[in-house]
């Protein structure tokens, strides 16, 4: 959400940020509906004080005996509670309207994001390992089925298309992945490991920034709740509506949790194995941090999803969203993307996102500093870390064996069992 004060005092600014988003300027229509809005609070105010003073002036005409003057001010209050209510009406209605319009427009670009229209704009930051050149390299749903360990056709059978069943021990490496990240943020990076629900109300989603605008893209119950799409949804919201001490900051949350998603839009893209899923899992990294610290916290945690990447040894790169290709809630993010041997190129396996004040101002959620009175919003931030099926995918194209075969990292050996291989 963004704050009024800021668009009354740099409106050309705030059009700017939307330019750079690709946008048309909102900042005449917000504030035409706001001038309103505050003028009819002000002629409620009027009327109200207008009311609260002829009442207590009934009293005094009364004591004097005056009923004309009475009668008269009793008339006048009768007046103005005729014509409160459908003010307050009309007050309430270009609230509403105003609410709604700043409700579905994006954070805006950080003044050091590159400008660009979509993700052919986006600026490689580093790369790290030389990417795998194999000969005949298979993509991972070719691997993974041959193996008889990826089953596409049953889970249709049951679910329907962009769902997957692993079994054996390509369900066990999908848990030693995940293991593996929750020890290395929680032990090496201080997160804090949560479990939390898969079912949210509207405000956990609208607090993150997915509802209203994205509403097609998340799955919901016949009795009113979400299915979460990224524990960010979660995480976030733990700080919802709290006012937090300074020295409580950061905060740093991590959760391995199933995601869900409709991939409205998506038809055609990635329609064969485990790139684009209804269902998929992810452990997810969330940090609250102070608004002078959130940029350091930003490199922080693009800095531990890439460990994750480094400890399995699989090449990747790390670029700089261009302004037109970022999220909703982002004012600036770096997206991680892994080599793919199968599909000779790089793919995306983690987006790391500061969202500055965005999304603390639509949950609320503030911190005091030490001795002051007053409060300030928190910054959030957000990043996979990392999406544990896209890293699977990552493993079985890298690690592939000509004899069909797939080494086990050396970094998964202890979860797998002491497992050197999978093997048809």
């Amino acid at each position: 959400m963004h704050d009024l004060k800021e668009i009354r005092d740099k409106p050309d600014r705030f059009d700017a940020g939307l330019a750079r988003r690709g946008l048309a300027a909102r900042a005449a229509e917000i504030l035409d509906l706001d001038a309103k809005a505050r003028g009819l609070t002000t002629r409620l105010q009027d009327l109200q004080a207008k009311r609260n003073a002829a009442s207590k002036a009934i009293g005094a005409a009364k004591q004097k005996k005056d009923e004309a003057e009475a009668e008269r001010l009793m008339a006048e209050v009768e007046s103005v509670k005729q014509e409160m209510p459908a003010l307050e009406r009309e007050q309430a209605g270009l609230q509403k309207k105003l609410d709604d319009i700043l409700a579905a427009i994006p954070n805006l670009p950080a003044d050091d994001v590159p400008d660009g229209k979509d993700e052919t704009e986006n600026v490689e930051v580093r790369r790290w390992g030389a990417p795998k050149r194999l000969n005949n390299a298979k993509e991972h749903f070719d691997i993974g089925e041959a193996l008889g360990l990826m089953d596409f056709e049953t889970a249709a059978k049951i679910s329907g298309a962009r769902f997957v069943l692993l079994k054996g021990a390509l369900a066990r490496m999908e848990r030693a992945i995940a293991n593996l990240m929750l020890d290395t943020h929680t032990a090496e990076f201080g997160y804090l490991e949560c479990v939390p629900p898969a079912l949210v109300r509207d405000m956990a989603p609208f607090g993150v920034g997915q509802l209203p605008k994205f509403e097609e893209d998340l799955f919901r119950t016949t009795n009113g709740f979400w299915l979460t799409s990224t524990a960010e949804v979660t995480l976030s919201n733990i700080v919802a509506e709290m006012i937090l001490d300074e020295g409580d900051l950061p905060l740093r949350f991590t959760a391995w949790t199933p995601c869900f998603r409709s991939e409205a839009g998506a038809a055609g893209k990635d329609t064969r194995g485990m790139i684009r899923m209804h269902q998929f899992s992810k452990v997810e990294l969330v940090s609250i941090a102070a608004p002078e610290k959130s940029n350091e916290e930003h490199e922080r945690m693009t800095q531990c999803a890439e460990a994750i990447l480094k400890k399995l040894e699989l090449p990747f790169r790390t670029v700089a969203l261009c302004a037109g290709d970022m999220g909703f809630a982002s004012r600036k993010t770096y997206d991680i993307e892994v080599w793919l041997p199968g599909q000779n190129k790089f793919r995306e396996i983690s987006s790391c996102s500061n969202c500055g004040d965005f999304q603390a101002r639509r949950m609320r959620a503030r911190f005091r500093r030490k001795g002051e009175k007053g409060t300030e919003f928190v910054h959030t931030l957000n990043g996979s870390g990392l999406a544990v099926g896209r890293t699977l995918v990552a493993v079985l194209e890298n690690y592939q064996q000509e004899d069909g075969s797939v080494a086990i990292p050396d970094i998964l050996k202890p979860y797998m069992g002491g497992m050197t291989r999978i093997s048809a």
